[in-house]
């Protein structure tokens, strides 16, 4: 009877397992957004109905560039913020799909308040390791071995200098690869640094289970992220088409127009570019091209949008940026145009590779996406009109 019982209890055990695994492998067919990947893999890991560990962070490989990258973390800081959490969470008597909304909810409307903002995510997102087993530390080490790790009191002592180790100020510590096709694309990392419930060999194996899952669901976001990137760009200089530029332009003005904040649109053209490729072909034309438009990306803000328009007519959209200091900018940019120093350019007029620039600033100088276009393309006019290489609005 006891045997039976023994029994009993390891299908129910087993039954509920699944039942969980299941859940969180629907919530990740419903997306295919990295970031609602990351959390709903990370809900999975942490929420009571799902695995059920105090907290964890996940860390995707670049290949491209050779490192580790910090994604995102869920977890509390101190016992007081657990027990509020999950005295809240029990009150409103929460299941895994209303965690996963309330994250779509809050990300739509409010972003900062997203998961990612949390304090522990900020750090986790700062660390930037390097895919080598000599300097990348325990996460490279898992990177390149595949294998998973559970660091016990016993032995996480080996990795108390690793910057990892020394954010998390852990105890116990499993470490998980996330494989697509025999491929490590990931890392999770889950503790229990509140309760300090001893991390069993059962819910290593759930968590590996659940790994590999998410490995191939990040896979997919990926893959998908990178058609619609390519969707919305411009297949020479990389950089937004002129239908994103749209589409953006729309989304950034209804955002000022809410925030009650400024945007301001810059419009750039190559001077004398026809004589250019007249002169020296269309190849070495689309050189010039995507020599600018490395330039500008480089030398804009991360929150600016550049864009190719289209032929030689570059756009920058400067959220959060009035008149004044848009214009500093627009000079700033075809100041470095102007001293780069690009191939031939000498065959030119004024021997110099040099950009005309028009402004325009919502709301001063309109209201609708197809104001702004029209005023800066008329500002663009005088700059052509005024001698060129010169920056009017």
């Amino acid at each position: 009877m006891e045997e039976l019982n023994l029994i009993k209890q390891e299908l129910e055990r087993t039954k509920a397992e699944l039942a969980i695994l299941y859940e969180i492998s629907n919530a990740m067919r419903t997306t295919l957004k990295l970031d609602e990947i990351l959390y709903i893999i990370l809900t999975g890991v942490t929420a009571h109905t799902g695995l059920g560990f105090n907290r964890a962070s996940l860390f995707l490989v670049n290949e491209k560039d050779g490192i580790i990258e910090g994604k995102m973390a869920i977890g509390p800081e101190s016992g007081e913020e657990a027990n509020r959490i999950w005295t809240q969470i029990d009150q409103e008597q929460k299941d895994f799909e209303d965690l996963i909304n309330a994250y779509k909810f809050s990300k739509d409307n409010d972003p900062q308040d997203a998961a990612s903002e949390q304090n522990l995510s900020k750090q986790i997102k700062h660390l930037k390791i390097p895919l080598k087993e000599q300097t990348g530390g325990l996460l490279a080490i898992e990177a390149l071995s595949g294998m998973p790790l559970h660091l016990t009191k016993e032995n996480i002592q080996k990795y108390q200098n690793d910057p990892l180790i020394q954010i998390l100020k852990t105890h116990e510590l499993a470490v998980i690869p996330l494989k697509a096709k025999d491929k490590v694309n990931g890392i999770i990392l889950a503790d229990n640094f509140i309760t300090k419930n001893p991390i069993s060999k059962d819910n290593l194996r759930m968590l590996t289970m659940l790994a590999n899952q998410a490995g191939l669901a990040i896979e997919n976001s990926q893959l998908y992220e990178q058609t619609v990137l390519r969707s919305h760009s411009d297949s020479l200089t990389e950089l937004w088409n002129h239908g994103y530029f749209q589409y953006l332009l729309q989304v950034e003005i209804e955002k000022a127009k809410a925030s009650l904040t400024p945007l301001s649109l810059v419009m750039m053209d190559i001077d004398d570019f026809k004589v250019y490729n007249d002169k020296l072909g269309h190849q070495a034309g689309d050189k010039i091209l995507k020599d600018l438009a490395l330039l500008l990306k480089k030398q804009s803000r991360k929150m600016d949008y550049v864009c190719r328009y289209g032929g030689e007519e570059f756009t920058v959209i400067l959220p959060q940026t009035d008149h004044t200091e848009a214009f500093l900018i627009a000079e700033r940019l075809r100041e470095h145009v102007q001293t780069y120093p690009f191939v031939h350019e000498e065959v030119l007029p004024a021997k110099k590779i040099t950009v005309s620039i028009g402004l325009a600033t919502y709301p001063h100088d309109g209201l609708a996406p197809a104001e702004i276009i029209r005023h800066s393309d008329q500002s663009l006019y005088q700059a052509k009109h005024r001698g060129k290489n010169n920056t009017y609005g």
